[in-house]
Parts: C-alpha cells; sequence; structure tokens
C-alpha cells in the first residue's frame, strides 16, 4: 500500500481543516497512529493506518460530520428508524452522523479502501461497501432499499453519481438525497484557480445552478440549498443540496434561494493541491 504525509493524510481524512492545524496538532504530541503518537507532520503513514486524534471539539470521527449536521438540521430531516445510503463514505463522518440520529442501517460506500473508522466498521447496523465505484454498483450489494441517501464525492461530478443513486432509493413517492455540490468539481478546470479553489462566488453559483437544472431536468424535485459549516481541504466553500427522487406531482421548494453566504471571504490558497476527500473516481 502507499504512504502518504500524516499532514496531509488527516486533512484528507476530515480530521482537521488544514495542513497548518495539522501541524499543530502534530507538534503538540495530539496525533496517534496505531496507537502510538507521532510527532513529525512529514511521517509518511500508511494508507490503511488507524489515525486518531487525543483530542477533538466534536464528538464524531472526522470533521466531515458536521456537514451532515448542518443539512439534517436545515433540511429538517429526521433518520431514525430509516435505512440510509452514505456514497462516498471515507472516514465515516456522515455514516457517524446517521447512526447517532438513530438510523437502522447504513451502507457506507466508496472507491477507496481502509478509510472508514473501526468503530463505524464493526458496528453490526453499518454494511462497508469498499472499491465500490457508484456509477457502476451492482444493486445485489444493496438488498434493502434506502430511504435517505447522503452524498460526499470528489473528482466527479454529482450528475454523474445521482442516477446510479436514484435507483437504489425507495420508489416515489421520493426519497429525500442530501448532496454535496463542490464548485471544484462541477465547474470547468479553467475556472478553478490556484491550488484548486473556486474563488469567484459566480462560478460557485453557477456550479448550484448547473446541479439544479440537470436534477429538474432528470425529474428530481429540487429542494434548497445551503452553506457548509466545514469548507473542503483547499479552503472551498461547498454547498449542501436537498433533493428528492423522481417523483409523480413532485414540486421545486425554495430552490432558487440564495445559500446562506456567512463564511464566504476565501482564504488563501493551500500549500498542497486538494487531496481525495472520499470517492476519488476517474
Amino acid at each position: 500500500m502507499g504512504k502518504e504525509r500524516l499532514d496531509t493524510m488527516l486533512v484528507r481524512r476530515g480530521l482537521v481543516a488544514s495542513r497548518e492545524r495539522a501541524r499543530a496538532l502534530i507538534l503538540a504530541g495530539e496525533v496517534e497512529v496505531g496507537g502510538i503518537i507521532v510527532s513529525k507532520a512529514g511521517t509518511r503513514v500508511a494508507e490503511e493506518a488507524e489515525i486518531a486524534l487525543r483530542s477533538k471539539d466534536h464528538p464524531y470521527v472526522s470533521r466531515g460530520a458536521l456537514k451532515l449536521v448542518e443539512g439534517l438540521d436545515t433540511f429538517a430531516i429526521d433518520p431514525a428508524g430509516l435505512v440510509a445510503l452514505d456514497i462516498g463514505a471515507s472516514t465515516g463522518g456522515f455514516t457517524d452522523v446517521l447512526l447517532r440520529r438513530g438510523c437502522r442501517r447504513v451502507y457506507a460506500i466508496d472507491v477507496g479502501y481502509g478509510q472508514l473508522a473501526w468503530s463505524l466498521r464493526t458496528d453490526e447496523r453499518v454494511v462497508v461497501l469498499e472499491r465500490e465505484n457508484i456509477r457502476h454498483i451492482d444493486p445485489a450489494k444493496v438488498p434493502e432499499p434506502g430511504d435517505l441517501a447522503v452524498i460526499d464525492v470528489s473528482f466527479i461530478s454529482l450528475t454523474l453519481v445521482l442516477p446510479m443513486v436514484a435507483t437504489l432509493l425507495r420508489p416515489p413517492p421520493g426519497k429525500p438525497i442530501i448532496a454535496l455540490i463542490k464548485p471544484q468539481f462541477e465547474v470547468g478546470k479553467g475556472q478553478v484557480g490556484r491550488g484548486g479553489v473556486v474563488r469567484d462566488e459566480s462560478l460557485r453559483r453557477g456550479a448550484i445552478d448547473k446541479i439544479q437544472s440537470w436534477a429538474r431536468e432528470h425529474g428530481f424535485a429540487v429542494g434548497p440549498v445551503a452553506t457548509s459549516p466545514v469548507r473542503g481541504p483547499a479552503g472551498n466553500v461547498e454547498y449542501l443540496q436537498l433533493l428528492h427522487t423522481p417523483a409523480v406531482g413532485a414540486e421545486d421548494t425554495d430552490a432558487d434561494a440564495a445559500p446562506e453566504t456567512a463564511a464566504e471571504t476565501e482564504p488563501a490558497a493551500a500549500d498542497a493541491k486538494p487531496q481525495a476527500e472520499s470517492e476519488a473516481e476517474a
């Protein structure tokens, strides 16, 4: 298996917001790899290594969980008792939130391998589906139709992911999907700035419009959109979009409302190109 710098891996797994923060925690002796404290940010760590922070300001396996917390609360979705699909599960932040809020079962699907936190991997309510490209997954591997889907994927447009996700959910009436819109993977390559950051607000709005327009054209009900409280590893602003699978009579609800932009001031470009955050699909 390949190896990667510890500070970079902390960011990619969503355990910290930036490499600067990662370095600070490592130097402070707050990072363990395989149960052993590592004090050098440049230490090369195996992809499958178990990494843990000795202290953190939230109860979840990764900061990425806070994105879904915002989405569930903003869109007033209660997942208790439901079967959920976590597309691009990665470390498992979204899966963690879903379980804590009472999901009966979570299918944690990711193209990667060995990233899901051990506490989730060993939870009997979690079905781990690794090395699975959601675009080509065998539906038989998800024998229970989902009641809800949450999506956090990278290096691929949501327009290529949503069709298969919709087929894995229960038939109409429409089922909810909370999808993370990442402008850096929706706009043209020439529109992404240094460090992989989309700084132009009009381009970010264009990414939202692109997903909403595509969804309408394919029969999805387009709901409200909200700004994610957690930025991507390189500092990109991301958005939570509520959709419902195609259903007869489905109507848009507040779809054109502009997202809140309380934290729209862009930081300086990160000192490294963005790493795969979850489903790093070609």
